[in-house]
């Protein structure tokens, strides 16, 4: 670190290696349709409610049937709302898979469109936040990279965000970061620095708000320069 205190040319690069490599884990795609409630999911997201890849075919009272007692309520209201509303599917609740497993997830969903442009469904991904970071880069983090941590405001504005959005804690916040980063294979300070500006210039209701964060969170990567 520099005198002044701001983070030098090799210090970042350190940085992005540790709290931006490897390889993402636990995240898998979904597809809605609103005509019929037809669902697609990936294995990741079959593997989250404790299938194998290919055992089940997904539908709305499969997926409920897995949800949380005290967030199935919810679940469903999101479901009734996407598909009246013709909107992203989008929600944060528990998953209790056929293990008896109980898993934290994000899902952050986007517009899907047919090819006239008209919105057909939501897409997106399960985001499995039960976790925390990895313990050797929490280490890292911890031990051996604390000021260059605490430098990197945007980094933390940008996980404020997400918390304030998704209800997760900072942990949960930075291994959605993380994935985004990884995912579109874009530095994880210039993903913080695109979408802190443009979550700047939102507003709305709360249902908005959370619908447009999707979206930025999900293209936040097509709006930056690489230096």
């Amino acid at each position: 670190m520099t005198q002044s205190g701001e983070v030098s040319q090799d210090e970042a690069e350190t940085l992005e290696r540790v709290i931006g490599g490897g390889h993402a884990q636990n995240v898998g795609y979904f597809r809605f349709w609103f005509e019929g409630q037809r669902w697609e999911w990936s294995d990741e997201v079959a593997a989250m409610h404790g299938y194998a890849p290919g055992a089940v075919v997904p539908t709305t009272e499969l997926l409920l049937r897995h949800k949380h007692p005290e967030d199935r309520a919810h679940v469903a209201s999101a479901i009734a709302r996407a598909v009246e509303n013709r909107e992203p599917f989008s929600s944060r609740h528990r998953v209790v898979g056929v293990d008896g497993v109980e898993r934290h997830v994000i899902v952050v969903g986007d517009y899907m469109v047919d090819d006239e442009d008209a919105v057909v469904g939501s897409s997106g991904y399960y985001v499995d936040v039960t976790g925390t970071l990895a313990e050797q880069r929490r280490e890292a983090l911890d031990d051996t990279l604390p000021e260059l941590y605490r430098a990197r405001a945007v980094i933390e504005q940008a996980k404020g965000a997400l918390m304030l959005v998704y209800g997760i804690n900072a942990d949960q916040a930075f291994r959605v970061l993380t994935w985004r980063s990884q995912e579109t294979n874009t530095k994880l300070r210039t993903l913080a620095q695109r979408l802190v500006a443009d979550v700047t210039e939102m507003g709305g209701a709360a249902v908005e708000l959370r619908t447009g964060f999707d979206h930025l969170l999900l293209t936040a990567h097509e709006r930056v320069e690489e230096s």
